[in-house]
């Protein structure tokens, strides 16, 4: 049994008390290595098997995530028969102590645990015990998910602790499928969090009795009372946003937590007349972005640091063209973090479809191309500014948030590019007569010297010094930059091109 002054492995120091459940025990400690606060989660003797493997789950699924909104985990270890985690000291209070609360800054609180729920889902976890007790509000008013005990993967790869058929979990907070034992996805956490929001707006839970088959029986098949009849002044938005949550299908409900968060901030944009706003948590909206790359390796990394600026919520994500014009239609983005190239449609025959469909979104483009061709294209397409993916995480915010403001942003390395291209389409056409026929050439598919050649009725040996002079005279890097310039200059046209074809 752990004590107080006891040193953990000789490195952690108990210090005092902070709460105790049926399981386990919190202590305040310091980590005598670091020199840092800590807390340590420490088991009761004793227990069951079971809930020593749902320790051990605990700290494999919190060590695979690092957001801002989730409880960080720093160690785990056994110092004889005590079995103890090392975790984030918080210093704030209990999300219940917030019941009831204004709509406000239930919305507000809400947002950010679908931020922090999304991160979680798109890492493969499923939470599956939302609920008050669970979640922390800091002093400066963010929130903290912890006990991720009962968390599983998406996908089913891990091997649950409890069978299919059997329920686990707070019955006040557990979803319809949940309540029958049936397989769950992210869906069931944002039951939970519906069930959260509508008892910190109306102070009481939404479905209540005496005996848990009873809620579990109302959990499955009840409606609950609309909380528009219990509290006065109820914004409608809000509360379409917490009953969607709580729909008994869970492919009625938000999609994503992503999604909801969405929802929950347009409620908060909606003014209402008699509720007073508080004060007591930050109300700036955030930006809402879209985020389109082919490389799920840059996109997830990339999505948590823009929300970790605390202005900027990723509401969709994108793998191709196609699908970054289907999310911007759905979203309504305020800004497109746009990649170039992407498979099936670039990210450059995207962008004018893109604006046309919404003139107002703002689009930035964050690629690893740096010809001036790709530059010119893509400002003229309606980009509102261009940076490099050499850029780091901060600059890339920073972008953003300029964008937004409708600053035009461009990254370093390509002022100079525009610079270059609008200088040589200044000067006028700076290529002679042959010099055209051979960007036509390659303009219209020929790559072989020997193939221009013939095609021009001029010496093989030619060719090279005629792409030599061009690609000099034009400041590009190749016979492809330069034939991509001369076309967007209009110093050769695409009937020139068809011409040479036949």
């Amino acid at each position: 049994m752990v004590r107080i002054g006891q040193k953990l492995n000789d490195r952690y120091l108990v210090e005092d008390l902070i709460g105790e459940g049926a399981t386990s025990a919190v202590y305040r400690g310091t980590d005598l290595l670091l020199r840092r606060p800590v807390a340590i989660k420490v088991l009761h003797p004793h227990v069951h098997a079971t809930t020593r493997q749902r320790f051990e789950q605990e700290a494999q699924a919190s060590a695979k995530l690092n957001h801002p909104g989730i409880m960080l985990i720093f160690d785990r270890g056994r110092d004889r028969d005590d079995y103890y985690l090392v975790v984030e000291l918080i210093d704030g209070r209990p999300l219940y102590e917030y019941i009831p609360c204004s709509p406000e800054t239930a919305a507000q609180l809400g947002s950010q645990i679908c931020l922090a729920l999304d991160y979680a889902h798109r890492a493969g976890i499923i939470h599956r015990d939302i609920k008050p007790a669970n979640i922390y509000v800091t002093r400066e008013n963010t929130i903290k998910i912890m006990d991720f005990g009962l968390a599983i993967p998406l996908d089913g790869s891990q091997k649950r602790l409890t069978a299919h058929g059997s329920i686990i979990g707070t019955p006040a907070y557990l979803s319809p499928e949940q309540a029958q034992g049936k397989p769950l996805d992210q869906r069931t956490d944002l039951y939970s969090l519906g069930v959260v929001l509508y008892e910190m707006v109306t102070g009481q839970l939404p479905f209540d009795a005496d005996d848990i088959t009873s809620i579990l029986i109302q959990q499955v098949n009840k409606m609950p009372t609309p909380p528009s009849h219990l509290v006065r002044d109820l914004p409608p938005s809000l509360e379409a946003v917490i009953l969607k949550a709580l729909e008994k299908k869970p492919e009625q409900r938000f999609t994503t937590a992503l999604e909801m968060a969405a929802a929950l901030d347009a409620a908060l944009k909606q003014p209402t007349a008699g509720v007073a706003v508080t004060t007591d948590v930050r109300s700036k909206s955030r930006i809402r972005v879209v985020l389109a790359d082919d490389h799920p390796s840059l996109r997830t990394p990339l999505a948590a640091y823009l929300e970790l600026s605390g202005d900027i919520v990723v509401v969709g994500e994108a793998s191709d063209g196609a699908e970054a014009i289907q999310m911007c239609r759905q979203h309504q983005p305020d800004v497109l973090l746009l990649d170039l190239n992407m498979p099936n449609l670039s990210g450059l025959d995207a962008l004018p479809h893109i604006k046309q469909l919404n003139p107002n979104i703002k689009v930035l483009v964050l690629t690893a191309r740096d010809e001036t061709p790709y530059i010119m294209r893509a400002l003229r397409g309606g980009a509102n500014g261009y940076i490099l993916k050499t850029a780091t995480e901060q600059e890339v915010v920073n972008a953003v948030k300029d964008v937004f403001a409708g600053t035009t942003v461009l990254g370093r390395g390509v002022a100079e590019r525009i610079v270059e291209g609008l200088r040589g389409m200044d000067q006028g056409d700076p290529l002679n007569a042959q010099e055209h026929d051979v960007l036509r050439c390659i303009a219209a598919g020929f790559e072989e010297n020997d193939q221009i050649a013939e095609r021009l009725g001029i010496e093989e040996s030619s060719v090279p010094r005629l792409l030599k002079n061009t690609i000099d005279k034009l400041g590009v890097k190749n016979r492809s930059e330069a034939a991509l310039m001369a076309l967007r200059a209009g110093w050769i046209s695409m009937e020139d091109i068809r011409s040479i074809s036949g």
